[in-house]
């Protein structure tokens, strides 16, 4: 289900796999653990600050008292935590790189879309370099925490997440080993000391390409360091 990464007094970091569930869910009449209940069978008492979709690997903080999370949560809300994902997708985006807003309104399905107007909108920029064969890698920065933000910031570029039945065409969708979206990398600073945690995907065909492995290894492997200031200020559609 998942691996652990950084382990202190305060908080643990761990990488979820793709496929893993927050929470239980019941198939039937089994119930089948998620990730939650199987960390409380390793930790005694801990607090989830942030989630990660089902389809969605990659890294994960956990506090592991309430003052810990208090704070924790409040440099997530005044963006003072700074998260990178990559993704992989097989459409032609509408731009390569640029900045994408909007609010999220809830659709049909449990789906969410993304909306023109901006009273309350979701956040994201992004850069992105080609694989070859058709393929695009996105590196993506979330500024906000909104349900499903990414999956749908990638639609709303023309270029869902390969293997994102919800948000890309399901038949070929369903045709994949997983969806590829992975959380990278997390960065922040608490109680004076700084933090950087960056854990590579571990399993998908297209994340094992070598392609991948280069693009990652050249261009995206400190993603805090490139020039985002930098990055166009057009709003994708």
């Amino acid at each position: 289900m998942y691996k652990l990464i950084e382990e202190n007094a305060h908080f643990i970091v761990i990488h979820k796999f793709s496929g893993v569930g927050f929470h239980d869910e019941r198939e039937g009449e089994a119930l089948r653990p998620g990730l939650v209940s199987a960390l409380k069978e390793e930790f005694t008492t801990l607090y989830p600050v942030h989630r990660l979709d089902k389809v969605t690997s990659g890294l994960l903080l956990f506090a592991k008292d309430l003052n810990t999370c208090q704070q924790l949560n409040a440099l997530f809300a005044t963006h003072q935590i700074e998260k990178y994902y990559l993704a992989i997708a097989d459409k032609k985006p509408r731009k390569k790189q640029g900045r994408i807003s909007g609010d999220m309104l809830k659709a049909r399905r449990g789906a969410w879309k993304l909306a023109r107007t901006k009273e309350n909108p979701a956040l994201t920029e992004f850069v992105s370099t080609p694989l070859g064969q058709g393929l695009r890698l996105f590196l993506l920065r979330p500024y906000t925490g909104k349900t499903h933000q990414l999956r749908v910031a990638m639609k709303s570029l023309g270029a869902p997440i390969i293997g994102d039945v919800m948000y890309g065409d399901a038949q070929q969708s369903l045709g994949h080993d997983r969806a590829y979206l992975h959380a990278l990398c997390l960065r922040f600073s608490l109680n004076n000391d700084s933090f950087e945690f960056v854990s590579l995907p571990e399993n998908g065909l297209l994340y094992k390409n070598t392609a991948f492995k280069n693009a990652v290894s050249e261009k995206f492997s400190t993603p805090w360091k490139l020039d985002w200031k930098g990055v166009h200020k057009g709003v994708p559609r």
